[in-house]
């Protein structure tokens, strides 16, 4: 396979010191996981450069390294040397497969918050979202802390450590991002009192930003313009094919990003023409209609693009590597096809979709009970948030403005 990629120069690669003996089943592996030929050879023409700079740094054999060995080579922005960090990442992704590198022993900040994401899952029952969320901030705070110098250090924290940290991670994120953070920090400080690693009753000593309910709109677009967005979609390719059905299943059912990727091919049942969704939130099945044009829109899909792969996903990837397509590949080709349509769409995710179905359908006189269930919300008030966004219904019902202030 090596001789095929360069037939002059094959003995270049297979002759590095540490790499060499691994560049066939390297190529081998990049084919059966869908790399196309170029992306092959240009990691391939990065193993000199990455065989240079192991044995620089003393290595020589590469059961001695470690995944975090590995990523050290690269910098920290991959965009600051594309081709390295691709092939450094393919290399770890192959060598952990394999079973070859060396497992680096848990620092004790690692322990700690291991034992925190553990407690989380045991204890609380949160989910892995939730608990990797948890988990980072938890991991931030003992960084911040220097708790891998002098771990006994915790000991001594109080509230104006914690304040401290606040101040700096502040300034980076929004108010309803650090109000979640706050939360966590007040779970991961109750965990260290119970373990009396810290005093107790620090989690009381945090204020939490102030949040006005219904303080921010939800993010509508007008009608219009999904179906514009939808309409620029290039739908001659494999991935403008899966991306049309994709957006038109968020735009017609409302359904949010996780939903779509986690979407199977048993949910859809042809004959009776319905749809099935499982709603992570609610924990119950919704079974929809299929339409018309959501069926169209799948089965030009399914037919002409899907990869033939043994996965029971709907959507899968188009590019190497070849598997699922998660929540956030979602996110990332809504984007791509905003800055491709140039519409007016000032939001960064597919969220806004749903959003606008909601509002389009409280236009079209839908009860706000009918709304709910399509969107899976637990409560009638999730749905009344919409109702502020129906602003020629609300005129409706305006009062006039006293006779002594018109005057």
């Amino acid at each position: 396979m090596l001789q095929e990629l360069y037939p002059r120069c094959h003995a270049r690669f297979s002759s590095l010191p540490l790499l060499g003996s691994h560049v066939e089943e390297f190529v081998a592996w990049l084919r059966a996981e869908g790399y196309p030929r170029l992306p092959i050879r240009l990691r391939i023409a990065q193993l000199p450069r990455v065989d240079r700079l192991l044995r620089r740094r003393g290595t020589r054999r590469i059961e001695d390294l470690t995944a975090f060995d590995l990523i050290r080579l690269t910098p920290k922005n991959s965009q600051d040397d594309i081709y390295l960090s691709a092939t450094v990442r393919s290399l770890v992704r192959i060598f952990t497969v394999q079973g070859r590198l060396a497992q680096r022993p848990e620092t004790p900040l690692e322990e700690l918050v291991s034992a925190y994401r553990s407690y989380l899952a045991r204890v609380r029952g949160f989910a892995e979202s939730t608990r990797a969320g948890h988990s980072a901030t938890a991991a931030e705070l003992l960084s911040f802390l220097g708790f891998d110098d002098g771990p006994a250090g915790l000991e001594d924290l109080g509230p104006r450590d914690i304040e401290s940290f606040l101040r700096k991670v502040g300034p980076r994120v929004g108010r309803g991002t650090l109000q979640h953070m706050v939360g966590h920090l007040r779970s991961f400080l109750r965990f260290l009192a119970n373990r009396g690693l810290v005093v107790s009753g620090l989690d009381a000593c945090i204020d939490t930003p102030r949040l006005y309910r219904g303080e921010h709109l939800p993010r509508a677009l007008p009608w219009k313009i999904v179906r514009a967005f939808l309409a620029a979609i290039d739908r001659s390719t494999a991935m403008g094919k899966r991306d049309y059905a994709m957006f038109l299943l968020i735009a017609t059912y409302g359904l949010r990003t996780s939903e779509v990727s986690g979407l199977r091919l048993d949910d859809i049942e042809w004959r009776p023409e319905r749809l099935r969704i499982s709603k992570p939130k609610t924990k119950t099945p919704l079974v929809l209609p299929l339409t018309e044009e959501v069926g169209a829109g799948l089965v030009d899909y399914l037919r002409h693009a899907r990869p033939q792969l043994p996965y029971r996903e709907v959507f899968l990837r188009v590019r190497a590597p070849e598997g699922r397509l998660r929540p956030t590949a979602v996110t990332e080709a809504f984007q791509g096809w905003t800055r491709r349509s140039g519409l007016p769409i000032p939001y960064q995710g597919p969220h806004c979709l749903r959003h606008s179905l909601a509002v389009q359908l409280l236009r079209q006189g839908a009860p706000l009970k009918t709304i709910g269930d399509l969107l899976g919300h637990r409560t009638a008030e999730s749905t009344c948030v919409y109702l502020r966004l129906n602003v020629e219904d609300l005129r409706d019902v305006a009062l006039d403005l006293p006779a002594e202030v018109r005057s």
